[in-house]
């Protein structure tokens, strides 16, 4: 009898100090779990602050992953010691020498990776937006080369199981959208992102997406402006498809893409959002207040939730386009004015990121 005793304290006394320990750590896990917004830092401008100075923001406001587009040594060596998480992309003018030798693509991984040792790289994106329909078609057939390369140095380097290897894409690829369940990549990608998937399937990587909803709201009116803000007090689209419900354009842009990986070979590869984001000015629909609106309701929706109709127990992560101002950005006036912050460093909106 005594040892049953003895044997029942100490089950009651471990399993006090388990509660106890789960106590302690489960705020340490919600914080981790909660860093699941990024900014990204564009630097097309002719008047923003140095780049310490930009760290310390991101410090200051939270902020616990960013996206670079380019490994510029200034901006790696500010992040030095921080706990802020990185997207370093790979320029596209990079991609063909990358691609053409695995000794170049080591020796960019030394260069830009290992000798910043105390940064926290997450993802590397070798290339953004490449697209066999436009401007950028002469790199297409170099990105998945280039990622061969870059995850092979990253491998020797014993990184694998710390830095994860894609590209980024827009939904500029899909023929379709609507309804979700019917996203597929269009015909004349598919020999470009057919091969791309099924190396992220091969390692068990996830792809990259811009998503913008304000493009979809600007490119059609047709589209209610508060489906694309988040504000739709009940579900805008039933996707026949399992009846899925969705009460924002966000998610359906995402489920589309979900699809079209389903379609191409890839229904359990993840996705990233890798930009999103809403002009203060200079197009339709295009102002402080709705900017403002929906950079707010997607990071409380990023937060909020465990994931899409299509997929609800994936987690989202995404990072918002962008840090600044870019005054010195091609293109239409809105591509200019998707900051968050003036060159200043003022908050143009009272929004809180993580």
């Amino acid at each position: 009898m005594a040892i049953f005793l003895s044997l029942r304290n100490y089950k009651h006394f471990m399993a006090t100090m388990l509660l106890l320990l789960l106590g302690v750590l489960m705020p340490l896990l919600k914080t981790t779990d909660g860093q699941s917004i990024g900014v990204c830092y564009g630097k097309d401008g002719n008047n923003l602050p140095p780049e310490q100075d930009v760290i310390n923001l991101y410090n200051s406001k939270g902020i616990g992953k960013m996206r670079i587009y380019s490994p510029d040594p200034k901006t790696l060596q500010a992040l030095k010691g921080t706990n802020i998480e990185i997207i370093l992309d790979v320029p596209r003018d990079d991609l063909q020498s990358l691609a053409s030798d695995p000794a170049v693509a080591a020796a960019w991984v030394q260069t830009n990776i290992q000798a910043y040792a105390d940064v926290k790289f997450k993802y590397i994106s070798v290339g953004n937006e490449v697209d066999p329909n436009t401007d950028t078609s002469q790199y297409t057939g170099y990105v998945l080369l280039a990622m061969q390369n870059i995850h092979s140095a990253i491998v020797s380097a014993g990184l694998q199981d710390q830095i994860r290897v894609s590209t980024a894409t827009y939904t500029g690829l899909l023929e379709n959208t609507y309804p979700p369940s019917q996203g597929a990549f269009k015909g004349n990608v598919r020999s470009y992102i057919d091969p791309i998937i099924g190396f992220l399937v091969q390692h068990n990587l996830p792809l990259l997406v811009n998503v913008y909803p304000y493009f979809a709201y600007a490119g059609d009116t047709q589209i209610p402006l508060e489906y694309a803000l988040f504000t739709a007090p009940s579900p805008v689209v039933t996707d026949p498809d399992r009846n899925l419900q969705y009460k924002n354009l966000f998610d359906a842009l995402l489920d589309s893409h979900y699809a079209a990986l389903e379609k191409a070979g890839g229904p359990n590869v993840g996705i990233v959002v890798s930009e999103s984001g809403w002009p203060s000015e200079g197009g339709t629909g295009a102002s402080m207040d709705n900017a403002g609106m929906y950079y707010k309701n997607l990071i409380n929706h990023v937060k909020g939730v465990s994931g899409t109709p299509r997929k609800p127990n994936k987690a989202l992560e995404a990072f918002l386009f962008a840090m600044f101002d870019e005054n010195s950005k091609h293109g239409a006036e809105t591509e200019r004015h998707f900051g968050l912050f003036t060159p200043n460093q003022q908050s143009k909106y009272e929004i809180t990121f993580n």
